[in-house]
C-alpha cells in the first residue's frame, strides 16, 4: 500500500484543522503534555478506521474496527500516552493489544522502540501495512496471545495495555523492568474498569488507580 501526500494530510473532516480541533478538545480536557498533543497532531487516525469511518475519525470517540474490537478514544490514548511518559522519556514500550495500530503509531513518535502483540491475525496484518505505508520503522509485531507478552524483547521500561483483564496476567508484570510502569484498564465487561498503574519496584508491585474507563475485554486465545 503506496500512501500519497494527500491521503496522509486528509481533506474535510480528515484534514489537519479537524485533526488540531480534535487536539484543541483534549488539551481542554486536561491533557497537558505537548509532545503528545503534537504527535496527535501528527499522526492521520483516519487511516486507521475503515473508509466508511473516516469522517469520524477525530471525534472523541471509540470506533469499531471489526473483530468485535474498537479503536480507543483519542482522549483515552492522549491520557494514557500521558502517564507513560510523566516520569520522562521512555525507550523500549510493549503494547498489548495492537488493534488498529494507533497506539502504536503514536508511540513510536515518542519512543525509540515499540513492540506489539495481536491476536487476532486479520487486525495484526492491516496494521502491519500502515505501519510500513507510513514509515514507521521502529514498530516491531507479533501474533500472540497478549497474557504471554514478548518476553524475547524484554524487560521493559513500559507496558500498555489496551484490553481489560479482569487480573493482570503474571507474565506481564514478569516483563517489566524494576521501576517501569504499566498502564492497564482492570476490570471486566459487567463492573468497573478502572485505568491501573502499576510501577514494579525492588521489593514488589505498586498500585494507583486513576479512572473510569471502558475497554474491550482481555481475551486469551489467537486466531
Amino acid at each position: 500500500m503506496i500512501l500519497s501526500p494527500v491521503q496522509i494530510a486528509g481533506i474535510g473532516m480528515t484534514s489537519q484543522r479537524t485533526r488540531n480541533r480534535m487536539v484543541d478538545r483534549l488539551r481542554d480536557r486536561g491533557i497537558e503534555n505537548e509532545m503528545v498533543l503534537d504527535t496527535l497532531a501528527s499522526v492521520p487516525r483516519h487511516l486507521f478506521v475503515d473508509e466508511a469511518m473516516a469522517t469520524r475519525a477525530y471525534e472523541d470517540s471509540a470506533l469499531p474496527i471489526g473483530n468485535g474490537q474498537t479503536i480507543s478514544q483519542p482522549y483515552v490514548v492522549a491520557r494514557m500516552t500521558e502517564v507513560l511518559l510523566e516520569h520522562g522519556p521512555v525507550s523500549k514500550v510493549l503494547e498489548v493489544g495492537t488493534g488498529s495500530g494507533y497506539q502504536a503509531a503514536i508511540l513510536s513518535q515518542l519512543v525509540d522502540s515499540v513492540y506489539t502483540v495481536e491476536r487476532i491475525k486479520n487486525l495484526l496484518d492491516k496494521a502491519r501495512h500502515r505501519f510500513r505505508a507510513l514509515e514507521y520503522r521502529n514498530v516491531q509485531t507479533r501474533h500472540s496471545d497478549g497474557s504471554w507478552g514478548w518476553s524475547g524483547n524484554g524487560p521493559y521500561e513500559a507496558i500498555i495495555v489496551t484490553a481489560a483483564p479482569a487480573s493482570v496476567p503474571e507474565p506481564l508484570l514478569e516483563q517489566l523492568q524494576v521501576g517501569g510502569r504499566m498502564i492497564v484498564p482492570v476490570g471486566n465487561q459487567r463492573c468497573q474498569q478502572t485505568l491501573t498503574v502499576i510501577t514494579r519496584t525492588r521489593s514488589g508491585f505498586e498500585r494507583e488507580e486513576l479512572n473510569d474507563v471502558k475497554f474491550v475485554p482481555f481475551l486469551s486465545g489467537k486466531y
